[in-house]
């Protein structure tokens, strides 16, 4: 059983914050997230949070159950996702649910139109 492979981290990120972060903080930001994003299995697990209903909840035991990974290496990758910023962990009781952060979406997408399109001055 995995026990705290998402456990922690920030619950929402807010795209406003970006408007006042210099190009080369958004570039770190950016490489953070990227990282996350760096493995099939990741990707898969973002994939899976994104596209659930809004009624179901992922706890870390049904990542394991979905994906032909080990739990060990699912743990991992969590631990990876959530390090980089890209999820979180609720625990409830026994058992941990794993949320994607808020607004995460949006904010990697307008942080990659910031680096890719802002003129150095």
């Amino acid at each position: 059983m995995v026990t705290d492979g998402c456990a922690g981290g920030p619950h929402a990120v807010y795209i406003e914050t970006l408007d006042t972060t210099d190009l080369e903080t958004c570039k770190k930001i950016l490489a953070r997230l990227a990282k996350g994003l760096s493995h099939p299995a990741r990707i898969e697990i973002i994939r899976m949070l994104c596209n659930k209903p809004p009624d179901q909840e992922f706890i870390c035991s049904d990542i394991v159950r979905a994906l032909p990974l080990a739990q060990a290496s699912v743990s991992q990758h969590l631990k990876i996702l959530r390090e980089t910023g890209w999820i979180y962990g609720e625990i409830d009781g026994p058992r941990v649910v794993c949320r994607l952060v808020e607004n995460i979406m949006a904010f990697y997408q307008q942080l990659m139109r910031k680096v890719t399109h802002e003129q150095h001055t």
